[in-house]
């Protein structure tokens, strides 16, 4: 739990890290792949040594996996520069509901009562952060800031779920991510220029930011979530929901001087809460099968996927 919480805790650094940098939201996403894949590769190295080469079908879920998170961090990238860091992470922190829907739809899990009961209040808190009703709404487009949003937390969703799904068991965590970031780099370079074009020639100090987002957040960061992934209960991924967002706006307040509007942070509120509410057990899902079963019908959705 420790350690969940302290990767939870590193990933909030990474919003107001990519504000900081003040390069286009594609030069940030690539470079935070890029200059992440040189440990990470020296990680998966050393797990090969322990351990052979890593299976077939965790790799190849880590390569779509890759192309999911790309598109992560493209549409987050674009939040952050719409909405501001804080309330993009908000944002970007709804695919709670969306991998239990999902499962619905794969699995014929029907979602708890707490859930179904809180979707429609989040979603409150969601028009909220977009501004439509307040004049004083904090961003550049916080509308479009919402957008972009939502298609992170769906690209988001997918990707924590193919990275649970492909595991390949214990000391695997380096060459997954290594798989992985290595893929959405390669991405995020071929859809740059339909996504704003990226800089491809380093200026300081904005990569000085660059850097530590990539040793930060993307490597250490993931590093300690994609162990926890495997190992942690509903719950806990819960927690660590309400862990990022809430210290990404308290960092975006200090160092960045971000101040969402009253109706803003009514709806960040909203939304902290009906995640909270919706997590919770309640009447009317499934039982929750083994772990093994679990992470079987991970790998028919990351299947389902590609």
């Amino acid at each position: 739990m420790l350690i969940a919480v302290a990767g939870a805790l590193i990933i909030s650094t990474s919003a107001p890290l990519v504000r900081l940098s003040g390069v286009s939201p594609a030069t940030s996403a690539f470079f935070r792949c890029l200059y992440a894949v040189p440990p990470l590769l020296a990680m998966a190295i050393a797990e090969r040594r322990r351990h052979g080469p890593l299976p077939a079908r965790p790799r190849n879920l880590a390569w779509v996996a890759g192309v999911l998170f790309a598109l992560d961090l493209l549409f987050w990238h674009h939040a952050i520069s719409y909405v501001g860091a804080g309330l993009a992470t908000v944002l970007g922190n709804l695919q709670v509901f969306l991998v239990a829907f999902g499962a619905w739809l794969v699995f014929k899990e029907r979602p708890t009562r707490n859930l179904m009961i809180a979707t429609p209040v989040v979603f409150c808190g969601v028009v909220l952060i977009s501004g439509l009703f307040d004049s004083a709404a904090y961003g550049a487009n916080p509308l479009l800031g919402v957008v972009f949003g939502l298609a992170t937390s769906i690209a988001y969703a997918a990707y924590l779920l193919l990275v649970k799904g492909g595991s390949g068991g214990p000391g695997r965590t380096g060459g997954l991510l290594a798989h992985s970031t290595a893929v959405a780099a390669l991405v995020i370079a071929v859809l740059s220029p339909f996504s704003g074009g990226a800089d491809f020639v380093p200026t300081w100090p904005a990569h000085g930011w660059l850097l530590l987002l990539a040793l930060g957040p993307q490597v250490l960061g993931w590093t300690l979530i994609t162990y926890t992934l495997p190992r942690q209960p509903a719950a806990l991924i819960s927690l660590l929901l309400l862990v990022q967002p809430m210290t990404t706006m308290t960092i975006s307040a200090i160092i960045l001087s971000e101040r969402p509007s009253a109706l803003q942070l009514a709806g960040c509120a909203v939304i902290v809460l009906g995640v909270l509410y919706g997590s919770r057990s309640g009447g009317g899902g499934r039982a929750r099968g083994t772990r093994a079963e679990d992470l079987d019908r991970v790998g028919d959705l990351g299947k389902a996927v590609l």
